[in-house]
């Protein structure tokens, strides 16, 4: 059972690499499109670094949104007023209130910090959405580079939060110890990735837990992640083909389809924090 199911796998990942090795391939032989500015090694290590110890799916759900830059300000102030709600009953104000943004921006409703920090500084949320859109495999590859040195200097390991795996392939995976549970890291980007001084201290914490249960698998929470050797960004179990000559019509099949059944609305109380900055 075990053998069969492990084939299974593996052909369905190198399916997935084909497709989006064609994809890719579809995107690189379009003409007409003005040449983009390239981001060089230090620019990506800077734009993955508040992000790259995240785990792979909370990883995997930002790159994506942050492609969608017009619609984080909105989200960021919904998510800071409805900050008092969670889990199921979060889930089903996000559907209440017909929010019409992109599913991947909604996925991070849960996340108010994190899309408060995407919100206060939208030029770095843009340009990681151009790194992600024009220069996807350098970006992943700076984020492993990235995991391998918090590794390597002893502030990445597991912990009660998540569980670090490092690969045949030699890539680090990073995985919440409970899927329906995460937890967002803590870090200085500046301590994390350089050689101690010293001695190893402390250097990721925890934020309080975030459910994230069934219930949000309509925005991408199930079988979500990379496949690091393809370079593959992957959310609901099918790769995320978005580039930028397909931006504006790009569909990814597990999303949310469906137009909001009406006008945004808002149905229920606000309490902002006072801790936002918008």
């Amino acid at each position: 059972m075990h053998a069969h199911e492990d084939s299974l796998r593996t052909a369905t990942l190198r399916f997935f690499r084909l497709v989006i090795a064609f994809a890719f391939a579809l995107a690189a032989a379009a003409v007409g499109m003005p040449a983009q500015f390239r981001f060089d090694t230090a620019q990506l290590d800077s734009l993955a670094s508040r992000i790259a110890l995240y785990p792979d799916a909370l990883v995997a759900q930002v790159l994506s949104a942050s492609t969608y830059p017009e619609q984080i300000e909105e989200a960021a102030a919904w998510a800071d007023g409805h900050s008092y709600l969670s889990g199921n009953a979060l889930a089903d104000a996000i559907e209440e209130d017909n929010l019409p943004w992109d599913a991947s921006v909604l996925s991070l409703l849960p996340f108010p910090s994190i899309l408060d920090t995407m919100a206060s500084d939208a030029d770095w949320t843009r340009q990681l959405g151009e790194a992600v859109l024009e220069q996807r495999t350098a970006l992943l590859n700076e984020i492993q580079a990235l995991r391998h040195r918090a590794s390597q200097f002893g502030y990445l390991r597991d912990t009660a939060q998540c569980r670090v795996v490092a690969t045949a392939a030699g890539d680090i995976t990073i995985m919440p110890v409970d899927p329906e549970r995460y937890y967002v890291p803590v870090y200085d980007p500046e301590i994390v990735f350089e050689r101690p001084r010293d001695r190893v201290t402390v250097g990721i914490r925890f934020g309080p837990v975030i459910p994230i249960g069934t219930v949000f698998e309509q925005w991408g929470w199930r079988r979500s992640g990379f496949d690091w050797p393809a370079h593959a960004l992957v959310l609901g179990g099918s790769p995320w083909l978005r580039t930028r000559q397909n931006a504006k019509t790009y569909q990814h099949p597990c999303r949310v389809s469906r137009p909001p059944a009406g006008p945004r609305v808002e149905r229920h109380e606000l309490h902002p924090s006072r801790h936002r900055t918008h």
